[in-house]
């Protein structure tokens, strides 16, 4: 079996160590593979370039594509390959605006009843401040566009509202992603990242994550990309889940159904836990990162017999994952700057005793090789999960395989997974 997989972040490196286990004798393709990313073929193009990779697809046969990121996802690039009829695992464009425009994502949901918070839509940045003025704060202003994670600013004051306004829709700070603002309630709650599995009609959820997005401890500072994740959450019971599939995930595939896009692939939800009950912040269209360096090493059973199905446009059928029973936190180590611009090609030192705990795992995102040493190439660097019987030791082993490894202003937070750790007594940091 061959597979390529399109992307070289995080999430990919973590999708191919779990095909690689799923599928041993698999071969393996990525879009200009990370540092991390060893003994798979490079196809030497951005994982953007939908036209170099459907060309390369036609000439190179491959039985399974997996599409990472996003912004192929709403570029059509399945709908490309499922055109020249290869296996192409991820959402229609048409699906995919469930993440590439808020707007139509928040429109959706209230047309179909799917519990989310109240918003309005700009293009103006007069008629934004004018809302903003007249709603008061606490608000969250976000880029209705793809914003690679940095599109929502979270508002506690009426200037820091005005602010993101001006910043995103009339300095376009974002670019073409802040053409169009949407500007929501705060919602109160504790976060929670749900992952299912659809295949148009049905959606099977894996086990539930909590991300920290907040560049400071104690969830302080600006919203990044994710500075850390752990699995499982044990607020998400099994009434919630059940609650989460009937409210929010079938109802959104029916609605998707509706518009003549179904949904087929992995669709993210990012809910709030309120007093009334799980809402929606945000839709995405695929992994979410960091949440799948901790959900996928939590894995029992195979990962790609799902994917293949829903590749092949089949049924999900009786299929469900099976967990190892442990729990996993990951701590990403970020460059100097981020999430702001950062330097690229400092030297890494990874310690290599680091590969023989088999608890722990370092998942490659912004590195490269140049002349056979690992540099640093983006914002968030490493992703360092580690799994243990208990999540206080998923913790110590995360952290301590972070701290092993060393770059010019690398930093990292030292806390993730801390609300879940203040609810076990047991527990004291």
């Amino acid at each position: 079996m061959r597979i390529l997989i399109v992307g070289n972040g995080g999430r990919e490196h973590a999708l191919l160590w779990k095909l690689r286990r799923d599928a041993p004798e698999a071969s393996f393709v990525v879009t200009r593979p990370n540092g991390g990313m060893s003994d798979v073929e490079a196809l030497d193009c951005s994982p953007e370039d939908g036209d170099a990779i459907t060309a390369w697809v036609r000439n190179h046969p491959v039985d399974l594509v997996v599409v990472g990121p996003e912004a192929p996802l709403a570029d059509g690039l399945v709908d490309r390959l499922t055109s020249l009829g290869i296996p192409a695992f991820g959402p229609t464009a048409g699906a995919a605006r469930i993440e590439a425009s808020k707007a139509f994502a928040k429109a959706l949901m209230v047309r179909h009843r799917v519990p989310t918070a109240r918003y309005s839509t700009f293009t103006s940045v007069e008629a934004a401040e004018a809302f903003v003025h007249e709603r008061g704060a606490p608000l969250v202003v976000k880029a209705s566009g793809l914003a690679a994670g940095k599109g929502a600013v979270v508002c506690p004051t009426l200037p820091e509202a005005l602010e993101a306004v001006r910043g995103i829709l009339g300095d376009r700070s974002l670019g073409d992603a802040g053409s169009e603002l949407v500007i929501e309630e705060f919602m109160e709650g504790e976060e929670l990242s749900v992952f299912a599995l659809c295949d148009g009609s049905d959606a099977i959820a894996l086990i539930p994550a909590q991300d920290h997005k907040r560049l400071g401890e104690r969830d302080t500072g600006p919203n990044t990309g994710g500075m850390g994740a752990y699995a499982p959450v044990s607020i998400a019971s099994p009434g919630l889940m059940r609650e989460v599939r009937e409210r929010i995930l079938l109802p959104t595939l029916a609605a998707l159904r509706e518009e003549g896009s179904p949904f087929r692939g992995l669709l993210y939800a990012g809910l709030m836990l309120t007093d009334e009950g799980p809402r929606v912040v945000e839709f995405n269209c695929r992994f979410g990162d960091p949440e799948t360096q901790v959900v996928l090493p939590l894995m029992a059973g195979s990962l790609l017999e799902p994917m293949l199905a829903i590749a092949r446009g089949e049924s999900l059928g009786g299929w469900r994952p099976t967990w190892t029973g442990e729990a996993a936190v990951t701590t990403v180590l970020a460059s100097g700057g981020y999430p702001g611009s950062c330097p690229r090609g400092l030297p890494i030192d990874l310690p290599a005793e680091l590969d023989d705990d088999p608890g722990l795992m370092v998942f490659h995102a912004g590195t490269r090789r140049v002349n056979g040493e690992l540099v640093t190439s983006g914002g968030r660097v490493l992703s360092v999960t580690g799994v243990g019987p208990t999540l206080a030791e998923a913790a110590l082993r995360s952290r301590a395989g972070a701290e092993a490894i060393r770059f010019q202003g690398r930093h990292y937070r030292r806390d993730i997974a801390w609300r879940e750790l203040a609810r076990d007594e047991a527990f004291r940091p």
